[in-house]
């Protein structure tokens, strides 16, 4: 009977320290934060990509003692500017940000400086230098010339292509074309035979995609600037019965990682770990605002991982992440 008390006694203590010692994290935590207000703007949700580094930014800043509010810009800088306001008139202690276009983000970037509001951007630069406290991007000229040098060795190294590209004012577009093409031109026997702008839409993309495929019915192969461009021209494939097409693509989408194991039309992607943007940026964040700086250079870059069918199974649930 005593010893059963002695134990019950244990027990007892051993909850008693394990809840002081989780009070303990939880305040140390909000101490960081202070519950000051984190605003996150990225574009539109829609994108499993932006919703995938919107939502690891708010649980980051929400796991560093902030308080948190989400807003989508829907590529759109007026609303951009209008949301980066908002920012400003809620006090926030940091923005961060995948903005919405290179040079018509630099105006809703200064006006957060001019109000002593750091801006972290990710994902995507802007055009102009010293005005954001850090801008974390993907390697995107890696990522493409990855997914271009797979692409060529899965059709041989050989025959008619077409490259799907991102949205016109958008600087990852631009690079991830550049990467493409690095590779690609220089492969005399392959030769592109249509280069259209889908936005980084899916819809746009089937939409093209059906269009090419009736001018240029012997392709071989399409290189997409995103995965979601990816996925509707891999749809508009299908749907033509033209299933041994190569499609590669950019991002690391979940509906992509499950087509590139199952072996569907789309083969590769290089994956972008957006996940990884957002936290670094909220870290670097929570580090200027106890500190001062963040220690670390505005310009960053990670990595992509080109994921094929050999690796798709290490990708982390939701994609863009690896496990």
């Amino acid at each position: 009977m005593h010893q059963r008390r002695r134990i019950m006694s244990r027990f007892a203590l051993l909850a008693v320290v394990l809840t002081g010692l989780l009070a303990v994290a939880a305040s140390q935590a909000f101490a960081q934060g202070s519950g000051k207000l984190i605003v996150v703007i990225t574009p539109s949700h829609s994108n499993q990509f932006f919703k995938a580094e919107a939502d690891a930014a708010v649980a980051k800043a929400q796991e560093l003692g902030y308080q948190t509010k989400s807003l989508v810009h829907n590529d759109d800088p007026s609303l951009q500017l209008q949301e980066v306001e908002t920012a400003i008139s809620s006090k926030a202690a940091a923005i961060v940000m995948d903005n919405a276009g290179a040079d018509a983000s630099i105006a809703a970037v200064k006006k957060a400086e001019a109000a002593n509001i750091p801006v972290f951007l990710i994902d995507r630069e802007i055009n102009a230098n010293g005005i954001a406290q850090a801008q974390i991007v993907s390697n995107n000229y890696q990522c493409a010339t990855a997914a271009a040098t797979e692409f060529a060795k899965l059709v041989n190294y050989k025959g008619n292509y077409v490259e799907l590209v991102g949205l016109a004012t958008d600087t990852n577009a631009q690079t991830r074309s550049k990467g493409f093409h690095s590779i690609l031109d220089q492969i005399p026997t392959l030769k592109m035979v249509a280069q259209q702008s889908a936005d980084w839409d899916q819809t746009k993309a089937y939409n093209i995609m059906q269009s090419i495929i009736q001018a240029h019915p012997d392709i071989v192969g399409v290189v997409s600037g995103n995965d979601t461009m990816a996925l509707g021209a891999s749809a508009a494939l299908k749907n033509a019965n033209m299933n041994n097409v190569v499609v590669v693509g950019i991002d690391g989408n979940p509906d992509v990682v499950a087509q590139i194991k199952a072996g569907g039309i789309i083969k590769a992607t290089g994956l972008q770990q957006a996940t990884k943007l957002a936290q670094m940026a909220v870290e670097e964040a929570n580090t200027y605002i106890t500190t001062g700086s963040t220690g670390k250079p505005e310009k960053q870059q990670v990595e992509c991982v080109l994921v094929t069918k050999q690796n798709a199974d290490q990708v982390r649930t939701g994609g863009f992440g690896m496990k």
